[in-house]
């Protein structure tokens, strides 16, 4: 069952967040799920938080992408020329 954490020390942490705090720091400090934190910056925020993790795999995927983006232009191109 997940535990009830106070709006004073919702309020506090999110003030942390805020100031630089880590998310994955405050987490372990106050004894809750990293994923509360990043649910209650999306509820205040109305926006999406992604972790850093998260940012990573997803910059990642994105490089990816345009190399792959990049090899079937040339290839198109080069396909183009040979016609």
């Amino acid at each position: 069952m997940a535990k009830r954490v106070s709006k004073e020390i919702k309020a506090e942490i999110l003030g942390k967040v805020k100031a630089g705090q880590r998310v994955v720091e405050l987490a372990a400090q106050y004894g809750i799920s990293d994923k509360s934190i990043y649910g209650w910056l999306r509820q205040e925020t109305g926006e999406t938080v992604v972790s850093a993790l998260e940012y990573n795999r997803l910059k990642r995927e994105n490089e990816e992408l345009k190399r792959l983006v990049g090899e079937l232009t040339l290839n198109m191109h080069v396909q183009k020329k040979s016609k």
